[in-house]
């Protein structure tokens, strides 16, 4: 069996631009921290990916720290600052956030103190992106690094998470983008890594693929791959809604991330969709990776104003530039059979 992978916003697969940097840094025998020449090879590497993720992400290099994921960095921007919140955040970011900002029913949010505000980017259930305020304290842009046009410095934000598996790099490394001024406590104290703001030695391997993954995923944005990802999600959607006709897609009438569909088939439950769609070959969710196994339906939905039954027969398609229009249409094909079975056993 040829599986298909489209579960592009849990993680995304290995970059061969971040394998081989990586292999390559496997060879580098120094400490960062270590003045001699064999640590000044390691720090070089640092360094050199230090100005990839910048250049990718429209920031200096200086404003890039270094962290073991996005989870790390939402706390290190976040812990003890009494941050305000929607329900659509990410569970890292609710963790140390209130929810009480209002959520709209096509997934917007509404920001009155942005100094005092954390907003997503963009949802990774939903795709639904978000405006963001002028002034905002934090923004989590990990599923929107690489996959939009846009630029840190003219974001508004003063610091983002990112983190490097979603667009290619390896797991356990991410950044914490800050806005040079903005005051930050370090949360891990030690030595005087990354300026001092994130004690511990640098893991030095999964750094330079998250640099080489960053700079390959520029290069595809450019080349406008992603609008081709989005025909293709496109192409899903409009197939699925000629045959079922009453299936709900998510956050349709939003401005959404171009490899995302979010949709519903009332009645029949999204971790069964999951199941029956893996069974046959195909890789999707029911949500957020970090979240999926809960019993409970997802908090998003539900913030959207949408019920627990229907929120609980969600399922998340999320494509990339290496999905094929032949691979999508089999998705599809095989989705619909699955639901005719499912309706014909409802009856």
């Amino acid at each position: 069996m040829n599986r298909v992978y489209l579960d592009y916003n849990a993680t995304a697969p290995l970059r061969p631009e971040a394998r081989a940097a990586m292999i390559n840094a496997m060879d580098v025998l120094g400490n960062p921290s270590s003045v001699h020449a064999e640590g000044r090879s390691a720090k070089g590497l640092i360094e050199r990916a230090r100005g990839q993720v910048a250049a990718a992400f429209g920031a200096e290099g200086a404003d890039v720290i270094f962290t073991s994921g996005a989870t790390e960095s939402a706390a290190l921007a976040c812990a003890g600052r009494g941050l305000h919140g929607a329900a659509i955040e990410h569970d890292a970011i609710g963790a140390w956030v209130s929810d009480d900002l209002p959520v709209d029913a096509q997934g917007h949010v509404h920001v009155s103190d942005p100094a005092r505000a954390v907003l997503q980017m963009a949802n990774s259930e939903t795709g639904v992106i978000q405006d963001l305020p002028e002034g905002l304290a934090v923004s989590d842009m990990t599923q929107a690094f690489g996959r939009l046009p846009f630029a840190f410095n003219w974001s508004g934000a003063q610091m983002a998470l990112l983190s490097a598996h979603k667009l290619g790099g390896p797991k356990g490394v991410g950044a914490l983008v800050i806005r040079r001024g903005t005051d930050l406590a370090a949360q891990i104290k030690g030595g005087g890594q990354e300026m001092g703001r994130r004690a511990g030695t640098e893991n030095v391997i999964g750094i330079a693929g998250f640099g080489a993954a960053a700079e390959a995923a520029s290069r595809d944005l450019s080349s406008g791959i992603w609008s081709s990802v989005e025909k293709l999600r496109n192409i899903l959607e409009n197939t699925v809604a000629d045959f079922a006709n009453e299936t709900i897609f998510v956050g349709k009438a939003a401005r959404r991330m171009p490899n995302t569909s979010c949709f519903i088939a009332p009645g029949w439950k999204g971790e069964t969709q999951v199941m029956a769609m893996d069974l046959a070959g195909f890789a999707i969710s029911a949500g957020s990776a970090c979240s999926s196994g809960k019993v409970k339906a997802s908090r998003v939905l539900a913030a959207m104003g949408i019920d627990e039954d229907r929120a609980g027969c969600a399922i998340r398609v999320s494509l990339g530039p290496q999905v094929t229009e032949d691979e999508i249409m089999r998705f599809a094909e095989t989705w619909l059979k699955r639901w005719q079975k499912h309706q014909a056993r409802m009856v």
